[in-house]
């Protein structure tokens, strides 16, 4: 196995004079997927932006050196805490259906899903929401000119830079799908062959996109240039996209879930992500023990049962929440956590077919995390995404951008499992205009001592390292602790516990399955991005994911 590391620098200005170190920490994090968006974000901060302007710089510049797992032809959740006032908010940038999506293209004569129309090409990409989103927190909540915020971005696409092995991967495996565009093609595979190590991407199409974005802001992609050249080719390719499309996508800010466990406040992403809800619910559930008193098949138990149930509500309930009317009051409520508890036993595993109900997939590590936290103390968790590797592999010629595969994320067959083996009702159906679920999950955690930024990327994992990030957090591990630490996961179907290397002794193995668990080890998964601040000492500490070694965790 390729050995994984990751870097953390660790550099403290001074304080400003007079600052209280419980109101602001005068210096900042940042953990993200890659160096280079890394030192753009902290470019941005020297030149007098905030944690809001770091994060167009890290946001575009991921579009430039991680086109295989988010960018501007993508969407996501930014989650921002505005320290003047304490605001918390999320900004929703998910992407939606055009209007003229039709659920029966997306099957076979037999009614099965056609897996190809929902992953590769026009029909597989929902309207980005990303830039919409980076024009939104300049103009709102950013210090700095969105030109600014953007120019590191556009340096690194027009110089290039040589990618890691991961990327390079990424190509080979999606080789096929690649060779079938041609500004794909011409972008990835130049020579007609995958590139080798030392290979410099350049993608100067995607600087000039990026430069029409800071010149005219939304009309810069979703008018003018930009919008031709990207319908004109989805249109090519047998698309149905239309220019009322891209003209009337609009980011919506919503109020983030907000839950208190054990003396921890609990801020989070609300539907169309399902994670907070799924956190919400776990955490709830756990209410009720005291996990301390444990020993740890116990612990594991217990913890593995609350993900069980929280799954299954996920498949059932959750939607976007301009369509769907979601049960959250009862999904989210002690007496209904208290009667998720009533059916865990105490020494045996619930079979999920045992649970009301409405086959998985590998989980992956696409998506993309990063956390900020900047001197004065804003904080950002973000998490962006093109779906699966290179999104729709559908790069309109002129362009540069990678557009996503999201309506794979919709209930296309209602109950036929989409790429993670996450099952849909029609509450995630798709129809025009509509946010696809996600289970992305941006999430900050208080105290009066600890404030902790975490994400990951990883599919339907996202949720369930999320939740034992935060468990890891609270137990007063260190970012590098959380963020390095083996995964377990399960999600309701199929009734599997997967576990990293590492995750469980052989002692906790056999015990839990004498309880009767299925115990599955599977390869490493996710690319966690982690900040934490501790308000007793006033230090601030970031790590980014050791699984890959491309992420820079990093404090100035």
């Amino acid at each position: 196995m390729r050995k994984m590391y990751f870097v953390a620098i660790v550099a403290l200005t001074a304080l400003a004079f007079g600052a209280n170190a419980t109101e602001r920490p005068g210096h900042a994090a940042i953990a993200s997927a890659h160096k280079l968006a890394t030192q753009a974000g902290f470019e941005i901060l020297a030149e007098g932006g905030n944690a809001f302007d770091a994060a167009i710089a890290v946001a575009s510049t991921l579009s430039v050196v991680e086109p295989q797992s988010s960018g501007i032809g993508g969407g996501g959740f930014f989650l921002l805490h505005r320290a003047r006032d304490g605001k918390n908010l999320m900004l929703d940038a998910r992407e939606t259906a055009p209007a003229g999506v039709d659920a029966a293209r997306y099957r076979k004569a037999d009614g099965t899903p056609d897996r190809d129309a929902s992953l590769y090409g026009p029909l597989a990409a929902g309207i980005p929401g990303e830039p919409a989103a980076l024009v939104w927190l300049a103009e709102h909540y950013g210090k700095l000119p969105l030109a600014k915020s953007l120019a590191p971005a556009i340096r690194i696409a027009g110089e290039g830079f040589q990618p890691g092995a991961g990327f390079l991967e990424a190509i080979a495996d999606h080789r096929a799908q690649i060779a079938r565009y041609p500004g794909t093609r011409k972008l990835l595979m130049p020579n007609g062959e995958v590139p080798k190590a030392g290979w410099t991407f350049r993608n100067p199409d995607l600087a000039a996109t990026l430069e029409r974005i800071a010149a005219q802001g939304n009309d810069g992609f979703y008018k003018g240039k930009t919008a031709d050249l990207i319908l004109k080719s989805v249109k090519a390719e047998g698309g149905d996209w239309t220019a009322a499309d891209l003209a009337g996508y609009k980011v919506v800010e919503r109020a983030p879930l907000d839950f208190a466990y054990r003396g921890w406040k609990i801020v989070t992403a609300a539907p169309p992500s399902s994670g907070g809800v799924a956190l919400e619910e776990m955490f709830n559930v756990l209410s009720g023990y005291d996990l301390d008193q444990l020993d740890r098949p116990q612990r594991l138990h217990t913890i593995i049962e609350a993900m069980r149930r929280a799954f299954r509500d996920h498949n059932e309930y959750l939607g976007d929440p301009d369509f769907v009317k979601m049960p959250l009051e009862t999904l989210l409520s002690p007496a209904y956590a208290a009667g998720l508890r009533a059916s865990i036993l105490p020494d045996k595993a619930t079979p999920s077919s045992m649970l009301p109900a409405t086959v998985a997939h590998d989980p992956g590590m696409h998506t993309t995390h990063f956390s900020i936290i900047d001197a004065d103390g804003n904080m950002v968790a973000t998490t962006q995404t093109v779906n699966t590797h290179f999104g729709s592999c559908l790069v309109p010629p002129g362009t540069g951008v990678f557009l996503n595969n999201e309506m794979d994320d919709f209930a296309l067959v209602p109950n036929a499992p989409n790429a993670y083996g996450l099952l849909g009702s029609k509450a995630n159906a798709p129809a025009p205009g509509k946010r696809m679920l996600s289970s992305m999950t941006p999430t900050f955690v208080f105290s009066p001592e600890r404030v902790g930024v975490i994400g990951s990327p990883g599919g339907s994992t996202i949720i369930t390292q999320v939740f034992e990030g935060i468990l890891a957090f609270m137990h007063g591990d260190t970012a590098a602790q959380i963020t390095a630490t083996p995964r377990y996961h399960h999600q309701y179907l199929p009734d599997v516990v997967y576990v990293e290397p590492g995750a469980f002794d052989a002692t906790t193995t056999s015990a839990l399955e004498a309880m009767g668990y299925k115990i599955a080890a599977r390869g490493h998964w996710g690319f966690m991005n982690v900040v934490t601040w501790d308000l007793r000492t006033n230090k601030l500490d970031a790590a980014s994911d050791p699984r890959r070694d491309t992420g820079l965790g990093e404090v100035k």
